[in-house]
């Protein structure tokens, strides 16, 4: 049976405020240190909202663990996530106790934003370009990922925390828009996840901002992982020099031969780099958008089998070194609920389990400019939110990815 629990810790309940954080924060360029809430009336067990670094690996990897890693390894991750204090990064987009949103029984939706973060980069410029729906039925059995296009044209809604008065515009800008003027990587991640909930009406149990820069050290962690390259694509961001992956930018600097970083079609095992290279191109894929969506995809789906199969989850050392890896690449929010308790609810999934799904049947859907839901992506969602998908998934197979 899932774990029923109150979506806040009891230490919570009887502060009188926000608790001190921890003195280390997440791994992200911009502001920390001040506390945001949610109306009391809409979900009191987040007026409270902590700042701390995620130390424990999040979402498709610690989540995807079978039966047997959990059992044997909750005493260590409750030790390990005892003391995570969580941001909030959902606002208003949270569940709340009408839908279920108080205990952890019953379908759970989380947001997964990506976003590729660089140390040069302004922490209020920075866009959430991959947007993904993570959706785990009321069986607890299954595990499903849904993308949803950068491009797709949206309606942004005001955001006062940081002074952005609402409008139309690409949904990958909504964090942008919500990150400006101080709002910071919370304020971004909050108005993502209204603008989604407008447009598809699904309320959220949890979220994660995943920096994938941070994937390189958890999957060298890990070893590698298992890619399929579906297309055979050349790096518009990386070149070899002297044999060395590195950036073009730094590439150039060093005035030396530069040979393109070519990923060319079939499956084999990937460092991180590589991993990571191939999950970001995007411009010159068949499919634009919607083939790296798959891509990603891929890569989350093969780090957490990966972590299921290697024994890391139940070797006190390798899970160690994995959260401390996963520290600098997660930033969350679930709900209150203690990590451990929350993980140990999908005891039962297991990286085998997780679907991945495309929207829009994987190709573009627009004006050439801007992009847009079919009709049915809108049923997908809504077959999310009444958590039907299975049955949805089973009449429509054409929405499950190629990707392996």
């Amino acid at each position: 049976m899932p774990v029923q629990t109150s979506r806040r810790p009891p230490a919570l309940e009887s502060s009188g405020g926000p608790a001190r954080a921890a003195t280390t924060t997440p791994t992200q360029p911009g502001k920390g240190g001040k506390t945001g809430g949610r109306p009391a009336k809409k979900r009191s067990r987040r007026k409270d909202p902590l700042w701390a670094r995620l130390t424990l690996i999040l979402g498709a990897v610690l989540m995807m663990t079978s039966g047997v890693a959990i059992v044997g390894s909750k005493a260590l991750i409750s030790k390990a996530t005892g003391n995570i204090a969580q941001r909030n990064l959902l606002g208003d987009a949270g569940k709340s106790d009408a839908e279920g949103g108080a205990n952890l029984d019953g379908p759970i939706d989380m947001l997964l934003l990506g976003v590729d973060a660089r140390e040069r980069w302004a922490a209020d410029d920075v866009r959430a370009d991959s947007i993904i729906v993570l959706h785990i039925p009321a069986t607890h059995d299954q595990a499903y990922l849904i993308s949803i296009p950068r491009d797709t044209e949206a309606q942004i809604p005001a955001f006062k925390k940081s002074g952005y008065s609402g409008g139309v515009d690409k949904i990958n800008a909504a964090f942008q828009a919500g990150a400006r003027n101080g709002g910071g990587w919370e304020g971004g991640a909050q108005l993502m996840a209204q603008t989604i909930k407008k447009m598809t009406g699904i309320s959220f149990d949890g979220a994660a901002i995943i920096n994938f820069g941070g994937f390189k050290n958890i999957i060298e962690t890990l070893g590698s992982v298992r890619i399929c390259v579906s297309q055979e694509v050349q790096s518009i961001h990386m070149s070899y020099v002297d044999g060395k992956p590195m950036w073009n930018a730094d590439a150039k600097k060093t005035g030396k031969p530069m040979k393109p970083v070519v990923h060319k079609k079939g499956c084999r095992e990937m460092e991180g780099w590589e991993a990571l290279d191939y999950s970001r191109q995007r411009k010159t894929l068949k499919n634009g958008d919607y083939d790296r969506q798959q891509n990603q995809q891929q890569l989350i789906k093969a780090m957490a089998k990966k972590a299921t199969q290697n024994g890391t989850l139940t070797n006190p050392l390798k899970l160690n070194e994995l959260i401390t890896a996963a520290g600098k690449a997660f930033i969350l929010d679930v709900g209150g609920v203690p990590v451990a308790d929350f993980v140990f609810t999908m005891r039962g999934v297991t990286g085998n389990d997780l679907v991945m799904l495309k929207t829009n049947g994987g190709t573009f859907h627009g004006d050439g400019s801007r992009e847009t839901l079919s009709q049915e992506t809108l049923d997908m969602f809504h077959a999310v939110k009444q958590d039907k998908l299975a049955e949805f998934v089973f009449a429509n197979p054409q929405v499950i990815s190629s990707r392996t």
